[in-house]
Formats: C-alpha cells, sequence, structure tokens
C-alpha cells in the first residue's frame, strides 16, 4: 500500500526575514540565537502575562511546558506559524493551537533516559530490589527468592521510538518481546488483541502517546487479563492507567507494577499509591539524566535551522 501521508509543513519565511522565537530561558535564548543573526529570541514566562512589544512578532514558540495557554496569548501572537515541543509528548498541547499553527515535539531527545528508566525499572523490580532497600533502612538481613528479566515474556505496549529502544536495551536478556500498537502490521499487534496477549506476557511495559484511545485503556477489564504476579511497567503517562483498578490488584497481591508516572500527579501526601504493596514508585524522573536538556536543544535548534533553509520540519505532530 503507498504511503499516502501528507508532505511535511514548511515555514514560509523570507530570504532575509528575522525569525522571531520565544523561548523560555536565557540558555535556551542563546543557544537559537547561536544558529543564525536572523534569529531573535524573546524569553516568555506565561506568569508575566502576555507578550508584548517585539515579542509579539514572533513565528515560533519554544513552551517550558503545560499548554494551558489563556487564548489572549495566542491572540497576541498573530505571526505564530510553529510550537516547537523540547519534549516527546504533546497531549497537552493537541487540540489548543491555533489552526494556523504546527505543533512538533522533540522525538527521540528523551528516548534513551526513559528506555533506560524502563529497563532498570523492570530490573529493580523483578529483583526485589525496593524490598531489600527497605530491609537495608531497617537493618534487617532477610533472603527470599524473586522474580528474573532473563527469558521474560514482554509486551510492549507501544511499538514507537522509545519501544524500539527498550526493546533493544533488554535483548541483552534474552527476553520474548511482543509488540502491539494503535494498528496491526508486520511484527506489530493491533490494540485490539490485548485481550488474548495480556495472559501470556511476565511483563507488560507502557510506553504509548496520551490519546482518547489510550487514556484508561488500563482498566479493570485489562488487569484482569495479566497473568498472576505479571509486573505492569508505566513510562508513559498516568492518565493511561485506571489508578483506583491497579490499587485494587496491588492491594490484593495479584500484580505488581512499576511506575514513573501518576494520576493524579505530583501524587500528593496519603495517597494510596504510596503504601501499596509490590510497587516501585519514581516521580516522573525517566527522563531527567544529564544529557536530556542537551538532546532537547539540539532538537529545537535544528528545526529553527531546517526553518530558515526552507526545509520541511520534522517531527510533525499529527498521530493523535
Amino acid at each position: 500500500m503507498p504511503d499516502t501521508a501528507p508532505p511535511a509543513p514548511v515555514l514560509d519565511l523570507g530570504a532575509e526575514e528575522t525569525l522571531h522565537v520565544l523561548v523560555p530561558s536565557r540558555a535556551l535564548a542563546a543557544a537559537v540565537e547561536a544558529v543564525s543573526p536572523r534569529i531573535r529570541a524573546h524569553r516568555f514566562d506565561p506568569a508575566d502575562g502576555v507578550p508584548a512589544g517585539e515579542a509579539t512578532q514572533a513565528q515560533v514558540m519554544v513552551p517550558r511546558g503545560g499548554g494551558e495557554l489563556p487564548a489572549e496569548v495566542w491572540a497576541a501572537l498573530p505571526h505564530l506559524r510553529l510550537v516547537q515541543l523540547m519534549s516527546a509528548g504533546a497531549e497537552r498541547f493537541v487540540g489548543r493551537l491555533p489552526e494556523r499553527v504546527v505543533l512538533c515535539n522533540a522525538r527521540g531527545a528523551h528516548t534513551p533516559a526513559t528506555a533506560e528508566w524502563a529497563v532498570a525499572a523492570t530490573l529493580a523490580a523483578q529483583r526485589g530490589i525496593p524490598h531489600f532497600t527497605r530491609l537495608q533502612d531497617a537493618g534487617h538481613w532477610e533472603m527470599r527468592t524473586d522474580h528474573s528479566l532473563v527469558g521474560a515474556r514482554v509486551l510492549m505496549v507501544g511499538a514507537g521510538d522509545i519501544g524500539r529502544t527498550i526493546g533493544a536495551m533488554m535483548a541483552g536478556f534474552d527476553v520474548d518481546v511482543t509488540w502491539v500498537a494503535r494498528t496491526a502490521r508486520e511484527g506489530v499487534h493491533a490494540f485490539g488483541e490485548l485481550p488474548d496477549l495480556l495472559p501470556h506476557a511476565d511483563v507488560v511495559v507502557l510506553i504509548v502517546p496520551v490519546t482518547p484511545e489510550t487514556t484508561g485503556m488500563v482498566d479493570a477489564a485489562f488487569l484482569a487479563a495479566m497473568k498472576d504476579d505479571a509486573l505492569l511497567v508505566n513510562a508513559a503517562r498516568g492518565v493511561v492507567v485506571d489508578t483506583d483498578a491497579l490499587l485494587a490488584e496491588l492491594t490484593a497481591g495479584r500484580l505488581r507494577a512499576a511506575l514513573d508516572v501518576t494520576e493524579p500527579e505530583p501524587l500528593p501526601e496519603g495517597h494510596p499509591l504510596w503504601s501499596a504493596p509490590g510497587l516501585l514508585l519514581t516521580p516522573h524522573v525517566a527522563g531527567a539524566v544529564p544529557d536530556t536538556n542537551a538532546r532537547a536543544t539540539t532538537a529545537v535548534t535544528d528545526q529553527l535551522a531546517r526553518v530558515l533553509a526552507g526545509e520541511p520540519l520534522q517531527n510533525v505532530v499529527t498521530d493523535y
């Protein structure tokens, strides 16, 4: 079947036109202005109100995060044509931008770190490291046998860039990976096949984007289909998992989990997830390694160089 995907858009910029870019930090301002003397960076923080002065000429915005910008901000930017994210997740901006504005993400910038977290969390959970860490804190020596990643059957729910990298990193453990995505293709099952696949997986890794289809995907029925004592690893977003349904399975001791993301997030004090048995929990730090910011900055500067050169944009967000 021929590829019918539309061509990537090109920003129509005059040969000598200045490219005005809204950025969240001085460091990023310096990086983008180093790309070309034609680029003028303007620091923008939504807490300061709407852009004013020369910043209203911006054709590109690089937001710090979020997406809940008021309509007044978009109205103050009549020349805006591109929102370039520094993250892969784009769900907070989808459907919230003016029609004229293209949305691009920083696909790949967080891939190595997020994949590394997924492997580290899976290993730690399988080998009982959180349990032994608590024993160490208590000064208590107690031996027990846990699980193993070697030879495990892994169901990778998400077959994109990060999911593939997780699979490659796990290959050294001789895991048997089954791939699942929204639509079936060679070597990849469709979401609709999950009820038949879940009962056979020792480890289920979630690394899907947030869409109407994936929000709440991991509900009571999904979890009930998982085999006893299986491990759920969420490196996606908290809203993919029904928290109450997962808590019920953890409290019953039937399933285990490793989560970097939760719903709600941040997890409030006293929330039952804090004390849920069989849970390894980190505070949304999968991508937090020293090189991530540099990779995200490179994604931004490379994109701006393409704009100046009249080349098609990369990592346009359309698959939502």
